[in-house]
């Protein structure tokens, strides 16, 4: 994330507070910020702290020297790189309704995912969601050892789409965690070696009085 180029004003000293920072995930200790006049008698307090990499505002409210939360949340996951466009964007919606706490919009943005993935690898349109399952499953985008975990994102995301039914934290970082693993299997991985390959050139086999250098 690019780092917010304008100065905070009237900033104080701060020290020992330290969390993921909600806007680039960095775990942060936070030299600067604002806080409260006052405590309650459980010395609740609270406190707005810049980022130091981000140089973005994150509002922290701690009791003693425990933190109560942060607004915004760290986001669930990771960054993934050589995602496809929307596919890339999808994800990073379903990471940003965690951050929000909208666990149950994560999981149907996941299950969106896995639908958009498969039909990205060639998988007929406008099928049931278990077809694009069933489709990943069986070309090998879903290793053999997944599949319960392929099962209970199902069961999940057809409780949150048919049933009203509000899913937990647990719930949605259980699907994002696949989700995540699902495309760095499929996309990141994949653009990682390309890029090797492509780098690293042709292999010559140089062996005696054989010239080195590139083939002509």
């Amino acid at each position: 994330m690019e780092r917010y180029r304008l100065e905070w004003q009237n900033l104080t000293p701060k020290s020992g507070i330290r969390y993921i920072c909600g806007y680039c995930g960095t775990d942060t200790a936070p030299a600067f910020g604002f806080h409260t006049n006052e405590t309650t008698n459980n010395h609740q307090q609270g406190f707005i702290l810049i980022c130091s990499n981000c140089n973005r505002p994150t509002f922290v409210d701690k009791i003693g020297s425990n933190i109560v939360s942060t607004t915004p949340t760290a986001k669930m996951g990771k960054e993934i790189n050589g995602l496809p466009g929307d596919i890339g964007k999808l994800y990073d919606e379903a990471r940003l309704c965690t951050s929000a706490g909208a666990y149950t919009a994560a999981i149907l943005t996941c299950r969106k995912i896995l639908m958009h993935v498969a039909v990205e690898k060639e998988a007929p349109l406008d099928q049931p969601f278990i077809k694009y399952v069933e489709y990943l499953a069986s070309k090998g985008y879903i290793p053999h050892d997944g599949q319960g975990w392929v099962d209970h994102i199902r069961t999940k995301s057809n409780e949150a789409n048919h049933e009203i039914k509000v899913m937990d934290k647990e719930d949605a970082e259980d699907l994002v965690t696949f989700t995540e693993m699902l495309l760095r299997l499929v996309y990141e991985f994949k653009n990682r070696l390309s890029r090797k390959t492509t780098s690293d050139g042709p292999t010559m086999v140089v062996g005696p009085g054989t010239p080195t250098g590139t083939p002509k």
